[in-house]
This record gives structure tokens, sequence and C-alpha cells, in this order.
């Protein structure tokens, strides 16, 4: 790039009020938090979050392709972490409702700043690091809102070495997103689709949702056990120039995740907190969230638990949440040994594997 073509965009970028202050929408970009774990295998068959914090894989129709979803070291310049697909076991008989997407989905209330249905709407901006190994390396990002059913894709051609993508999504005067803590906006990369997806034309303006409109041209991950693809650096901002990546510190990214993911465990002598007995092996007590969560929370655990000062070791759990996501209430519906009314330490019995999962994904 030239030096007046650089002070051109320097100067496109201040009019357009994109220096200073928070400038990425999206959270945990540089694929820095895998509170879940750093790998999970044979995944394919069903939705979920598997491994990097806010990133959930979405599929449709069953397909017979697998695959790996990893936090890998394998970067640009610049970045400690991407996030890598690998396919383990391929598929290329295709059904037509198919489909495998990367999801990273926002809330309506940290998009009002976008101006969406307005006669003020602004333009977005995404970029975002790729590469592929492999045959495959056409690929779509969508992006869909929720609360109208509106949507805009755009296809990439990735190649071998890691390349910083731009894509400038038009303004959409039509229909505002909700300010509230539900998904009004998912990114999409799609990395597999069958013809319900694939056979109309790719919706390069803002329009009404068609599914055939909405991955047109893509590769599919499954085509070779030979495909890998890495993404990282995904930023997604208010105007029409992408901005060098905003990068924020694992601690602050940590937090941010856990409004919608933590976990408490994998120590073997992890406090949990103080229980107070109400009945012989039935206990209750308050578990306070390391930060307000996006609603209040789905709960599962694992392991061997124990009661310091109750001598009750418990086997069964009950766990209930407030509407606020601040706190919630351990509930523990049987155990052996304890006395009524009396107030004890909530561990881990000498279990690295026990934990809680706070769970409150949109």
């Amino acid at each position: 790039m030239t030096k007046a073509a650089e002070l051109a965009k320097m100067g496109e970028v201040l009019t357009n009020s994109q220096i200073g202050g928070r400038r990425n929408i999206i959270i945990n970009g540089a694929m820095q938090v895998a509170q879940r774990g750093t790998s999970s295998t044979g995944l394919g068959a069903a939705d979920g979050y598997f491994t990097v914090d806010r990133y959930k894989i979405n599929v449709g129709a069953t397909s017979a392709g697998r695959f790996t979803m990893s936090q890998s070291t394998d970067t640009p310049n610049g970045f400690g972490n991407s996030l890598k697909i690998d396919c383990t076991t391929a598929d290329t008989s295709i059904a037509a409702g198919e489909r495998l997407t990367i999801d990273h989905r926002i809330e309506g209330q940290n998009l009002q700043q976008v101006k969406k249905g307005t006669s003020d709407a602004e333009k977005m901006t995404i970029s975002f690091y790729a590469k592929v190994v492999g045959s495959a390396t056409d690929f779509v990002v969508d992006l869909m809102d929720n609360d109208n059913t509106r949507q805009v894709s755009n296809l990439f051609t990735f190649t071998t070495s890691w390349v910083r993508y731009y894509w400038t999504i038009p303004a959409d005067t039509t229909g505002a997103f909700d300010n509230d803590n539900a998904n009004s906006l998912n990114i999409q990369f799609w990395l597999h689709g069958g013809s319900t997806y694939t056979s109309g034309t790719l919706n390069t303006s803002w329009a009404s949702s068609t599914d055939a409109n909405r991955a047109v041209g893509i590769d599919s991950i499954f085509s070779s056990t030979d495909n890998e693809i890495y993404l990282t650096g995904i930023q997604l901002e208010v105007g029409s120039q992408a901005t060098p990546f905003e990068h924020r510190s694992f601690g602050e990214e940590l937090q941010l995740c856990k409004r919608y993911f933590h976990k408490t465990g994998g120590t073997a002598y992890c406090n949990i907190g103080t229980v107070t007995n109400f009945s012989s092996g039935a206990m209750l007590g308050p578990y306070k969230h390391p930060v307000e969560m996006r609603s209040a929370p789905s709960v599962t655990k694992s392991g061997d638990w124990a009661v310091l000062g109750g001598d009750t070791t418990v086997n069964q759990t009950a766990v209930s949440s407030d509407s606020n996501g601040k706190v919630s209430e351990i509930g523990f519906a049987s155990g052996s040994g304890g006395t009524s009314g009396r107030s004890a330490t909530l561990r881990f019995n000498n279990d690295a594997d026990a934990y809680l999962h706070w769970d409150a994904e949109i």
C-alpha cells in the first residue's frame, strides 16, 4: 500500500469515528479462552459448545462426516491461538438439509451502536485471519439477524497461508436489533451444506432470509480427511474500514466469556462454599458467580464430593439458580450422614475431575 493510500485510509477511519474506545464486538476473537477444554473429537452429530469459548458448532441434518475441534497454536504473527477444525471422517454424499457452521452469537444490547433499522444505520466490517489445508478452500460467512429474519452472506477463498480477510457489510435500514440479552445477530462460518442452503443465489445484500441463498458456492470440509481450517483474529466493528485487530488481555477476555459459561473445579480439594444440612444427607448453600451471567444458568456436575464438618459424602445434586444470574442456590438432594442444622464446607473429595459447569450460552 502506498503512503498516499495509507493516509487516505487513516482519514476515512477517523471520519468514521473508528479510533478510540472498544471497537471489536466479538468476544474471544483471538481464541485465547477455552474453558471447556482444548480439544474435542468425534464431533459432527450434534450442536454444542465444545472447546474455544463463544464458538458453537451448529449442524443440520446429520452428516456421516466427523471432525476434531481444537484450540491450536498454529497462528499468524501476533496471535497465540487459533480455532482448528480437522476432518477425521469424510462424507461426500451430501443430503439436502445437511449443514455445518461455526457460530458466534451476539446479544442485541451489544449491537445498538449499529443503528440497524433506522435511517442512520451504519455499515459494519468483519475481518479475520484464516488458512486451510487440503482441497476445500471456498467457504461462506453469513450474518443472520434473528430479530427480523434477515440475512447477508459473502463467499471467501482461503489459501494455505495465513491471510487477513475483510468484508464490509452494507447498512440495513430495515429491522432494528432488540435491546435485550437474546441472540440478535448470529455470525456463521459455513463449512458444509446441502442443496437446501446452496441451490439459490448468494445473498450479498441484506434481505429476508431464504435458506437456498445462504451458502451458495461453498466447498465441504467433509470432502476429504486431508481438510483442515484455521480461524483467529475475528473482529466485527462499526464502519467501512477494518482497523487493526483489538487485542485484549487474557484476563479481560476470560471475564467476558464467563458471562456465558464458567466452571468450578479441576483441582482435587477445591472448596465450593458453605452448605447447611436441613436433614441427614440433604444440604443447601449459596454460590456467587464470578460475574453476573447473561441469564439464569443451567448447571451440570460430575465427580466425587465431600462436606467437611458434616461427615457427609454427596452422591446426587439438584441445583437451582436465581433469575438474574448473580447467585445460585446449590441443593444436594441426598448423601449419607450429616446432622440437621449443621453448616459445613463443600469441596471436591480428592477428585481433580469433579466440577460444576454453569451455562448461560445463547
